[in-house]
């Protein structure tokens, strides 16, 4: 078990889409600082949130343009008007949108436009910005090995009228070297700017987090988005062929819940091209990771092992077959390059033994989700008496329901076992999860948001698989205030009593 998970502790699951805001979608702001107050204040010790990445078509926070870039959205405009930038009538569009969703279509044709005035400002003076936040041109030496890819592939798909990379035009579908044609420069400049101001502010609440003893947790998905600057520019390193075509694409197989399987449609890594290269494409997309985060879940890590490959022409996931995917040589790569091994292996679903070997055999935890225990079945792997320090325990994930949206859609033989199971009557579900998850021996406990806010299911994030209003739960000011007020001595209670209080907090604590 790797150090990071060595103390008891415990954390909360809050995408900053979900932040409250007064512009649309929440963002590094003050409430992004008044969150980890809460956090703090309330004795956890762990922020957890879904990738940060520019999303696309969908929303979905797992299918970014760029597993490095960060969301432009997430940018605070309170920065740019004392700095001159913006004019605060300016964000009047912003203003007007929802408080409890994130309305992702207005959003993005009102949101662009004003930043590019901001953009254009700070062309004519720069020296605002630079005083804060240092050079723009320093930023981009910096982190030139994933930024200039980035921004050249916005800058042609934004030319290409943003059709995916493989209907470009020919001469803009291979990754160019050199200069770029003089109408792609100010995109290219624009796009540098974005992630300029995105990771300033990171870094700037990221400290924070720091000054607080607040971890960060971060999202990696195992897979990249089709449409992306990392399948564009790294090309060999997946089965694409010179054409562009996709050759297999991932997913999984049919199984009691879906007779079709899922045709997720990402395209699949050459692993030998990857192994001949020390894997180095991985070990820098992970290192750009590691310096946004403390810890790094991997998603979907059954694919290390093997992996289900779909032909690509098809329609869904019944034709694919099972291969080996890298595996221990790959891990202990990593190994050698992250002795630390700061990350967290999600291995829900039908998990092999060989699977799970891979996962102890590198001394990484796992995940387990207390939604699933209450099947009636006494040797259920999340039940708590059949758990271990080494499994990180959720009473949900953003793919789940919220616990009483659970309780409330299930059926009455789960009720009755978890009543019975927890000696409850029922009444909060949300809070009988969480007391139940504290006192048990896995050593991290991660919440859910909407569950401390006993939320039923309009407040769900994510339903895997369909279409709707995923990734657009917001909690309101009103929401927060009244989590703030109502709870925060209440979870610094339960955290004292589990041995799971922030360690900066337990020393004020047994402070004289």
């Amino acid at each position: 078990m790797p150090n990071w998970l060595s103390k008891r502790s415990s954390g909360v699951l809050l995408h900053p889409s979900s932040l409250p805001s007064n512009y649309g979608i929440g963002s590094f702001g003050q409430s992004a600082k008044d969150w980890i107050d809460f956090l703090s204040d309330a004795g956890f010790s762990y922020w957890q949130m879904c990738p940060l990445g520019p999303t696309g078509f969908g929303d979905s926070p797992y299918q970014v343009f760029s597993s490095s870039a960060g969301s432009p959205y997430f940018i605070d405009w309170e920065p740019l008007i004392s700095s001159g930038y913006i004019i605060r009538e300016e964000l009047l569009s912003l203003s007007s949108l929802s408080t409890v969703k994130v309305e992702y279509g207005i959003l993005y044709e009102a949101f662009f436009p004003i930043m590019r005035k901001a953009f254009f400002r700070y062309q004519n003076d720069p020296s605002p910005m630079d005083e804060k936040y240092g050079s723009l041109d320093k930023f981009l030496d910096e982190h030139f090995e994933w930024l200039d890819p980035f921004a050249r592939y916005q800058s042609l798909k934004k030319r290409n009228g943003l059709k995916p990379w493989w209907k470009w035009s020919e001469k803009d579908r291979d990754f160019p070297g050199g200069t770029l044609h003089q109408d792609c420069s100010t995109e290219y400049h624009f796009q540098v700017f974005l992630q300029f101001l995105f990771r300033s502010q990171w870094d700037e609440l990221h400290h924070y987090a720091q000054s607080l003893n607040i971890s960060l947790i971060g999202d990696l998905p195992i897979y990249v988005a089709p449409d992306s600057a990392d399948t564009w520019a790294n090309r060999p390193f997946f089965q694409i062929d010179s054409m562009g075509n996709f050759e297999a694409v991932a997913g999984v197989p049919p199984d009691y819940f879906n007779s079709s399987g899922q045709l997720w449609g990402n395209p699949l890594y050459n692993w030998k091209k990857l192994a001949d290269d020390g894997y180095k494409w991985w070990i820098n997309r992970i290192r750009d990771q590691l310096a946004l985060f403390e810890v790094v879940r991997i998603d979907h890590f059954r694919a290390f092992h093997d992996f289900w490959s779909i032909p690509a022409e098809s329609l869904d996931a019944t034709k694919g077959k099972w291969l080996s995917g890298p595996g221990l040589k790959f891990w202990n790569t990593l190994a050698d390059n992250f002795p630390e091994l700061p990350f967290l292996a999600e291995d829900l679903g039908d998990i092999s033994k060989d699977v799970r070997n891979l996962r102890t055999n590198m001394g990484l935890p796992g995940m387990a989700v207390l939604q699933f225990a209450f099947d009636g079945n006494p040797q259920n792997l999340y039940l708590p008496h059949n758990l271990s320090k080494d499994l990180v325990l959720y009473t949900g994930t953003h793919d789940n329901d919220t616990s009483c949206g659970w309780y409330n859609s299930t059926d009455e033989g789960t009720r009755s076992f978890f009543r019975n199971y927890l000696n409850i009557d029922g009444s909060s579900p949300g809070w009988d999860m969480l007391r139940n998850a504290y006192r048990t021996v896995s050593n991290l406990v991660v919440i859910p948001a909407q569950d401390l806010l006993s939320l039923g299911s309009e407040a769900r994030f994510n339903t895997p698989g369909e279409l709707g209003e995923n990734w657009q739960w917001r909690m309101t000011s009103e929401q927060f205030t009244q989590l703030r007020h109502n709870s925060s001595h209440y979870l610094r209670e339960q955290a004292l009593l589990a041995g799971r209080l922030n360690e900066k907090i337990d020393l004020e604590v047994n402070e004289p």
